[in-house]
């Protein structure tokens, strides 16, 4: 009876880890490794994984961390998608060993750059460049993800205009600064949303959707019923939600599929 109880277990954690993007065969063959760039002559250090099992060169996602900084998180996610053939690159938005430990720390680096656009969208810019630039990279296929702040930070480059074939925000924020609009985004958002997310309610989401209707930008959002902030992170007990994970990210890897051919 125990070992078929452990059966059973183990055969829903492959389960779980299939759908979600972590085939365990395709691992052995990911290259992943930190990079070290710089931008005005700070220090940045990103993180990059490619596949060598899918060619010699692949579509870019770059992905945006959430408020914390670039950690263990972001690194799993770019690990998962060069295991699904996307070369993936974690961008640095705070400075190499910037990587805020607390609330308060993480709140005082985040507040810096909402309040900042303009070195948000340099240190944006410098970290596409810096992906781009990543042996076996098409650089000329790239989709913008991010996390929270970084769901933020890919509407920001949605605004800026950047040339990028899509821009995917997981349980980001919406507010759009004064003088600022959607009319030179030059491609689809995908926004995937908790319904019960505080830091961006659905009034905002309603707003965005005014604001991205009236700039004639391709959209589609997912909102998830009764799903707090925050629900893909997985060391976050309180609010992470698994069933919304595995959702958005086989939305995501749709959205991958359909932008990035």
């Amino acid at each position: 009876m125990i070992k078929k109880l452990l059966l059973v277990l183990l055969a829903a954690v492959v389960s779980t880890l299939v759908a979600v993007g972590l085939s365990p065969q395709a691992k052995a063959d990911i290259v992943a490794e930190p990079v070290v760039y710089t931008i005005d002559g700070q220090p940045f250090e990103g993180y990059f994984a490619f596949n060598q099992n899918f060619g010699e060169t692949q579509p870019l996602v770059l992905v945006v961390h959430d408020w914390n900084g670039l950690d263990d998180y972001e690194k799993r996610r770019t690990q998962m998608l060069a295991e699904q053939g996307y070369a993936a690159f974690a961008v640095d938005l705070y400075g190499q060993g910037v990587r805020p430990s607390n609330t308060d720390e993480s709140r005082a680096q985040s507040r810096a750059l909402y309040a900042d656009r303009a070195t948000m969208r340099s240190r944006l810019m410098a970290g596409l460049t810096q992906a781009q630039s990543q042996s076996g990279v098409d650089g000329s296929r790239v989709v913008a993800m991010g996390y929270c702040f970084g769901g933020a930070a890919v509407l920001e480059m949605a605004r800026a205009g950047m040339d990028v074939d899509g821009f995917v925000s997981f349980h980001g924020s919406f507010e759009t600064p004064d003088g600022q609009d959607y009319s030179q985004t030059q491609g689809p958002i995908l926004v995937l949303h908790g319904s019960d997310d505080p830091a961006a309610p659905m009034a905002d989401v309603a707003q965005l959707a005014a604001e991205l209707d009236e700039a004639g930008v391709d959209f589609t959002m997912e909102i998830y019923g009764g799903v707090d902030h925050a629900f893909t992170l997985w060391s976050d007990a309180n609010r992470y939600d698994g069933m919304a994970d595995r959702k958005s990210w086989r939305s995501l890897m749709t959205f991958l599929g359909e932008n990035l051919g």
